[in-house]
């Protein structure tokens, strides 16, 4: 890079980008009940043979669901310069629109009117969704359909209104 009369030969620095939306899609509350509920068996099942071992067993069960359970929830974020949702990621010039689902489009998004090309990230305990529709005419795939709790907010993350 030439040297510019009172300027540097070093490039400007990038500024970080900021989330303009961000969620991990955790269980429901029902999901952590459930949880526990799996670890009290645990407990009952192993009462007989020691208390220590089924009450040591229970929390167990309990930190190690968690921890496993939040560790394999997948992120949604966008940000100024992408969408990321679960492992995939796509730029978000790339993106040609957004539309918030609410629990009965979503059923019909993903039942007659999926396209088996369409990217899912999707969790069964979570009703809502968003369609993002793609304009990249080199990638076979349509459209995203991306599980979320808060679709406007997301819809609106993405169409920057």
């Amino acid at each position: 890079m030439p040297d510019v009369p009172g300027g540097s030969a070093l490039p400007a620095p990038v500024p970080p980008t900021s989330t303009v939306y961000s969620e991990r899609l955790t269980l429901g509350p029902l999901g952590w009940v459930l949880l526990v509920v799996f670890a009290l068996m645990m407990v009952i099942a192993f009462y007989p043979v020691d208390v220590r071992l089924a009450v040591g067993l229970g929390v167990v069960v309990v930190v190690a669901g968690a921890l496993a359970l939040v560790a394999t929830a997948p992120p949604v974020r966008v940000d100024g310069t992408s969408l990321q949702a679960g492992p995939a990621q796509i730029p978000l010039r790339l993106v040609g629109g957004a539309v918030a689902l609410d629990a009965a489009a979503t059923r019909t998004e993903l039942g007659p009117r999926l396209d088996a090309r369409a990217y899912l990230c999707q969790r069964g305990w979570i009703h809502t969704a968003v369609r993002v529709d793609l304009v990249d005419p080199l990638d076979p795939t349509p459209y995203w359909i991306v599980s979320t709790r808060h679709p406007v907010a997301l819809a609106a993350a993405l169409t920057g209104s």
